[in-house]
């Protein structure tokens, strides 16, 4: 006998739990509802609200983001009554419970009491309470009270059985230039750099005599004569984005103590530009959004997808669409509502492109404070109202949706390549053309991918980029070594890239990379040498073979190696290429024209062998698979016909569908092949 023999069994390995995420929530169904702020109203009114919830389908609202003031009147005392009171009767009428942390807008007496907790602009000028996100960030006071309410809550509700999600402040977005920021800036620097030799050389201070000798000398960027050093701008910026973070995950973890299995979140705005959203999301259990495309917007369905896209790619599946409107905002300079059928089509379309849940702010409109002319759920009208009833009618949809959607993937086989950080490397006040911006380059270039049909996912540039055939690079101001790498790796693994000017311009520290663009993309594209920006006026053209060129031109010498090629004609530039291909690689030296642009496009991805979702349908009708499932989203006013292949049943109606389709005004079809329907 061994001692092997003679040891004793090993203690069985427990099975992994899996990480919380949204679908643990969902289960099977489409969350449906809103913020709900009943600390406004009566409790009395209550009642009349979960009737009209339920009424509605509504299976989820998130309630605290704005109580703090309520559940701390003066510091230390806790008033949980009526919130025990309003969790119990949702719970009661089985309405789910998003339970916030109220951290976004601290009560008047900590500001009064406390000073040191509120930000300061770049000017040096307080921000004072009376709004919201008056905090600073990098405040250990504000810190120490932020997870002592946090604290609190989780403590009292953490296994509440209301409870299905965490949901942590509220679309962070503060800035701090304050004393205490500056001084957590520097220890933020100290620990990127190293040394203040290194932070020299990064932030190129031998221009205009701005080396440092000392940290105490740096300092947040604030108001100055004359341009602001861009590479201290951009790293204000990470700095930015970093501490935010820090207070959101501060929380997070507090929460994640009592209630280890509900997921948390928190929500982004829309394509803000104050945080790295890649690396938000990976400090998120379920990734949410707000989305409010302007319902007189042309482009509004697109900005929508775009939106809904980014999300989708940060989450890695499916999403949240934490808030939008039913109706107007109030924030426009001339806020229109949605017309009958809009919110409807557009909270469609978030499902269509894989959204788990749709939801809104608010449930009930406010009758005071600066919102209560931002549209609700159920709207100052009342249930009578038009607002409310197509809710009604949307909650029903999405109900008997669930089973077929909630949960499945959405597959892409073309990426649009995103970088908050080339964006903040490139929105700097001395630049050759301030008519041409990171965000315009991206909506332009998904817009042209967008009435092409074909799904896109986002990606950032260091992402694994093998799963798609196809990778645009709309504009890509500043690249890291290995994000270069990332490229040049993935056209030689046979992925084809389409890289927009402006890419590879500078390095992660605002450098300008020899030759104006990074040497091995040049070669990439068959360029010998990049001459000359040419940025163009308003109204001005580049007309090239084929089409016309807009905001931006180059000079470019070829080296004779690209296989094709399309050549300015007329002007300076005469005869020199605006587009290069080599191989897999193409280079665009300006930016068609929508039209132009798309045919461009869909061009190069049947060249990849990527298809549109459906070809030959109306304009104006949008078309996604998610799974099986094909969304028909037609988002014009007059009636029209999509042909379709096969044999469907339309989910949304029950009625067979066989070769084509009828949609109506912002009409909307979800067909299910037969075969899988039977």
């Amino acid at each position: 006998m061994t001692a092997r023999d003679l040891a004793p069994d090993p203690a069985p390995v427990p099975a992994p739990v899996p990480a919380p995420d949204l679908a643990s929530v969902t289960r099977g169904r489409l969350l449906f509802g809103g913020d709900y702020n009943p600390e406004q109203w009566p409790e009395e009114t209550w009642q009349d609200d979960v009737r009209l919830m339920k009424e509605a389908g509504v299976n989820s609202v998130t309630v605290g983001v704005f109580s703090w003031s309520r559940l701390e009147p003066r510091p230390g005392e806790r008033d949980f009554g009526w919130l025990d009171r309003l969790l119990e009767l949702l719970h009661g009428h089985g309405v789910g419970v998003v339970l916030a942390t109220p951290t976004a807008s601290p009560p008047p007496w900590l500001g009064h009491l406390h000073p040191d907790t509120l930000p300061v602009d770049e000017e040096g000028r307080t921000e004072r309470w009376g709004g919201r996100q008056h905090f600073s960030h990098s405040s250990a006071t504000y810190r120490r009270y932020a997870a002592a309410i946090t604290e609190a809550l989780a403590a009292r509700y953490g296994d509440h059985p209301a409870l299905t999600l965490w949901h942590i402040n509220n679309e962070y977005c503060t800035y701090d230039h304050g004393d205490e920021a500056a001084a957590r800036f520097r220890t933020w620097l100290a620990a990127r750099y190293g040394t203040l030799d290194a932070l020299n050389t990064a932030w190129g201070t031998a221009f205009w005599s701005q080396g440092y000798g000392d940290w105490a000398e740096v300092l947040p960027p604030g108001r100055v004569h004359y341009l602001k050093n861009p590479a201290q701008v951009l790293d204000f910026r990470r700095f930015t984005s970093d501490m935010l973070l820090e207070c959101f995950t501060a929380e997070r973890d507090i929460v994640r103590r009592y209630s280890p299995g509900v997921p948390v979140t928190t929500n982004f705005m829309p394509l803000f530009i104050g945080q790295d959203g890649w690396r938000w999301a990976e400090e998120e259990d379920v990734v949410s959004v707000d989305l409010y495309p302007d319902p007189r917007d042309p482009l509004g369905a697109q900005e929508g997808a775009l939106v809904q896209d980014l999300t989708r790619s940060q989450a890695r599946g499916p999403w949240m669409l934490m808030e939008q409107a039913a109706g107007a905002v109030d924030w426009r300079a001339v806020n229109h509502p949605k017309p009958r059928g809009l919110n409807r089509l557009w909270s469609l379309q978030a499902v269509a492109r894989g959204a788990d849940a749709v939801c809104y702010f608010q449930w009930r409109q406010s009758r005071q404070g600066a919102e209560k002319f931002h549209s609700a759920m159920l709207g100052h009208a009342g249930p009578e109202g038009r607002t409310y009833q197509e809710i009604r009618r949307l909650g029903a949809e999405l109900a008997h949706l669930a089973p077929e959607v909630a949960g499945r993937r959405i597959r892409a086989e073309v990426a649009v390549l995103h970088d908050w950080h080339a964006w903040w490397a490139a929105a700097q006040e001395s630049r050759p053309s301030d008519r041409v911006g990171h965000l315009a380059m991206l909506r332009a270039w998904h817009r042209a991918l967008w009435e092409a049909r074909l799904t896109t996912d986002f990606a950032h540039p260091e992402h694994d980029l093998t799963p798609y055939r196809m990778v645009v690079v709309p504009q890509m101001y500043a690249l890291t070594d290995t994000a270069v790498g990332n490229l040049l790796a993935y056209v030689e693994g046979g992925g084809t890239l389409v890289c927009g000017f402006l890419t590879g311009v500078a390095d992660q520290d605002d450098r300008i990379r020899p030759g104006g663009m990074d040497p091995r993309l040049r070669e990439l594209f068959g360029i010998r040498v990049l001459h000359e920006w040419w940025p163009l006026e308003p109204g001005e053209t580049a007309p090239c073979d084929g089409f016309d060129g807009t905001l931006w031109s180059e000079e470019i010498e070829p080296d004779g190696t690209a296989e094709e090629t399309v050549r300015y004609r007329g002007g300076e530039l005469d005869g020199l290429p605006a587009l290069l291909r080599k191989g897999r690689a193409w280079y665009l030296s300006t930016l068609p024209a929508p039209g132009a642009l798309r045919g461009l496009l869909t061009r190069i991805a049947a060249g990849a062998g990527v298809r549109p979702v459906l070809t030959g349908a109306p304009a104006g009708v949008e078309a996604v698979r998610r799974g099986d499932l094909l969304f028909l989203l037609h988002h014009g006013r007059d009636t029209v016909t999509v042909e379709v292949p096969g044999t469907h049943r339309d989910l949304l109606t029950g009625a067979p569908v066989t070769g084509r389709v009828t949609l109506g005004r912002y009409g909307a079809a979800v067909l299910k092949p037969a075969e899988a329907a039977s």
